[in-house]
């Protein structure tokens, strides 16, 4: 069921849950996402990022395979077609393709930029039935071409964006695109709890959620994030998936090469980390 992620959010956020936006790549990441949050009775995200966007053909075949697959799949629970880190241009593109949510990811922009952009979003999307998430501060690491050196967001500037009516906000807060660094220093709770206090009940997002520790994610959750992105741990277990079925030698064995088969491994690895994510997100059962 597609709707936008405003009200699947609020409960998040009053529940003390979050939901996990999983960042799709082609029809096996989708479909897999889409059965594994309608057999847990959980609402899900799907986040698309605009280089996915690009490979997957355009905003407007994502669109449209997202549709048919929720509709063909019969899928009950609530699901969010969601930009991830969008540009301006892009938002608009999404908005034109049928996206229910976007992502306008002003953060490179002088404060007053990133307002004077997120206000005319806010009421483009929401004159239009869309959820739309904003940044402040920046996701350390690269994700299509977009690096953040990992700054913490200014609780003062959270709250100037908070206050435009933005439904869900993304604050830095040393998380970071990939995999983690070993020398990594972990999430700055500090900066997490008063950006909390200054945006009252507003959703808070921690984007890269592949590798921080459970201890961390149960935390941050305690503090107002209602909204966990994961991406590079569903390429990763896809990966390893496909790795081990080749290199077993199955891809020889009888019709191994058909990508049917080929791409079952990855498929059922990226349900098994959807699932695990739920779990500890604890947004299994609350569609």
């Amino acid at each position: 069921m597609l709707v936008n992620a405003k009200e699947m959010l609020d409960k998040a956020r009053a529940g003390k849950y979050a939901v996990g936006q999983f960042n799709i790549n082609n029809l096996e990441w989708t479909k897999a996402v889409l059965l594994t949050a309608q057999e847990l009775n959980s609402p899900v995200i799907l986040g698309v990022s605009e280089g996915a966007g690009k490979y997957m053909t355009g905003f407007e075949t994502v669109s449209a395979m997202v549709a048919a697959m929720d509709k063909s799949l019969g899928i009950t629970v609530p699901v969010a077609l969601h930009l991830d880190h969008g540009t301006y241009e892009g938002c608009y593109k999404c908005i034109k393709a049928g996206f229910t949510s976007i992502m306008f990811d002003g953060s490179h922009f002088a404060i007053d930029e990133n307002i004077a952009k997120t206000t005319e979003l806010v009421k483009v999307a929401h004159g239009l039935g869309l959820s739309i998430e904003a940044e402040v501060g920046s996701i350390g690491g690269e994700e299509d071409g977009v690096i953040g050196r990992g700054e913490c967001a200014d609780p003062d500037e959270c709250k100037m964006i908070a206050d435009l009516g933005v439904d869900f906000l993304a604050a830095g807060i040393g998380n970071i695109h990939g995999k983690y660094p070993e020398n990594w220093e972990g999430l700055s709770f500090e900066t997490l709890a008063a950006v909390n206090e200054k945006v009252g009940e507003l959703p808070l997002v921690l984007h890269g959620g592949t590798g921080i520790p459970a201890d961390m994610i149960k935390k941050a959750i305690s503090l107002g994030v209602a909204k966990i992105n994961v991406n590079t741990e569903c390429q990763l277990s896809f990966a390893d998936a496909t790795r081990k079925y080749v290199e077993a030698g199955k891809d020889l064995q009888g019709k191994g090469f058909d990508p049917r088969k080929l791409l079952a491994p990855g498929f059922e690895a990226i349900k098994a980390t959807v699932k695990e994510k739920m779990e500890l997100f604890g947004s299994i059962g609350k569609a």
